[in-house]
């Protein structure tokens, strides 16, 4: 008797279980971010003009206590860092309890994401504005709002008109990077009594310590009489503390008290706790790289001038120098003669500025030799 086959099964549907762990929505829609250039082809000498990095180097208390930790690398640090929150407290007059530390302002800016924005929740920041802002909120699960400015100043009734009912958290960089303008106080306080009480406002003060004008506040006040105002530092700018990655921020108590249930344990290393311990108590140090800055950022501005090219007015401690849109004479053509010449610029594309450079306050030698270098450019553009 003959056998007949068993017809076969009918093929199954496809499956939709991926074959291999993917990242929540929204992950892949970050574009990682791209630090600034630190050296040229080939080689050789630069003075690098792209970090906002300060060009008088970190307090010698700060090595020295840096030195002295190094000692105990064996050793956790102190999980809560309190040696340096003390500091902070003291040069500040602050409740050392409303200070939170990390691995620098980015992990705090971030951590803040995480605790208040997450799926379903909405992230508001300014459409020239630090790139962690977005990573942050997208990283949390939330979705990222842009608000356009004016005259590259961020706005505050735009701000405003994108505030919705998912609204968690709007970050406010003041001064701005890469613009280097600036909000004053009293447009910071009309952004927050118009925000939602449940809505965190975030105040980015990385640049705050070289800012001379008489309007300008970091917000650390705001801070501390309001629910719902965070203000974050860095030790990466003025305290040349870069390389150890610490920061600092200042929020009410049951802000505080989300962030450290998030998080990590030993955040802030050892030898970062100790630099910036001293690094903070040294204010003739922090006195002289504002006084540098003082007299360079002007003559970097007007030397740019000059040239006949626009340069937006800054507080910091760099420049925003636009470029004509032509060939040969463009931010990226000017961007390569600087390079060549040993001098490296920050493109800022990535932040929607493809037309312009940022370029830091370095020292008296590398500004200078960027002026020179940059009129040379201009000359030879124009030939």
């Amino acid at each position: 008797m003959s056998s007949v086959p068993p017809s076969a099964p009918p093929s199954a549907p496809p499956s939709a279980t991926p074959f291999r762990p993917e990242p929540r929505p929204g992950v892949l829609a970050i574009d990682t971010y791209v630090p600034g250039k630190s050296g040229r082809p080939g080689g050789g000498k630069v003075h690098k003009l792209s970090s906002n990095e300060t060009p008088l180097g970190p307090s010698p208390a700060a090595l020295a206590a840096l030195h002295a930790a190094a000692a105990k690398l064996e050793t956790y640090p102190d999980g809560r860092a309190t040696e340096l929150r003390a500091a902070i407290g003291r040069r500040f007059g602050l409740d050392p309890d409303r200070i939170v530390c990390g691995a620098g302002s980015d992990e705090l800016l971030s951590l803040l994401a995480y605790a208040y924005c997450g799926p379903g929740g909405e992230g508001i920041y300014s459409e020239h504005g630090f790139l962690v802002y977005r990573i942050a909120i997208l990283a949390s699960g939330g979705t990222a709002v842009v608000a356009p400015e004016r005259d590259l100043t961020s706005d505050v009734d735009a701000i405003l008109a994108r505030v919705t009912d998912r609204t968690r958290i709007v970050y406010v960089t003041n001064p701005s990077n890469p613009t280097g303008t600036y909000l004053p106080f009293e447009e910071i306080r009309r952004l927050h009594a118009a925000l939602p009480r449940h809505v965190l406002l975030v105040i980015d003060g990385a640049y705050a310590e070289y800012v001379r004008a008489n309007d300008y506040t970091a917000g650390l006040e705001l801070a501390l009489e309001a629910e719902n105002v965070v203000m974050t530092r860095t030790f990466s700018k003025i305290y040349g503390l870069a390389a150890l990655r610490v920061g600092w921020m200042l929020a009410p108590a049951h802000v505080v008290d989300a962030v450290n249930r998030i998080r990590g344990p030993f955040n802030v290393s050892g030898p970062a706790i100790a630099a910036g311990t001293a690094a903070i108590a040294d204010e003739a140090h922090v006195a002289a790289a504002a006084a540098h800055n003082a007299e360079w950022l002007p003559r970097l501005t007007d030397g740019a001038r000059a040239l006949g090219l626009t340069v937006t007015p800054s507080v910091a401690n760099f420049v925003l120098i636009h470029f004509p849109d032509e060939p040969g004479r463009s931010a990226e053509d000017a961007d390569n003669f600087l390079t060549e010449r040993g001098l490296i610029t920050r493109r800022v594309g990535a932040y929607g500025l493809p037309h312009a450079l940022r370029v830091t306050v370095a020292s008296a030698e590398a500004n200078t030799a960027f002026l020179a270098a940059l009129a040379d450019f201009v000359r030879g553009a124009r030939a």
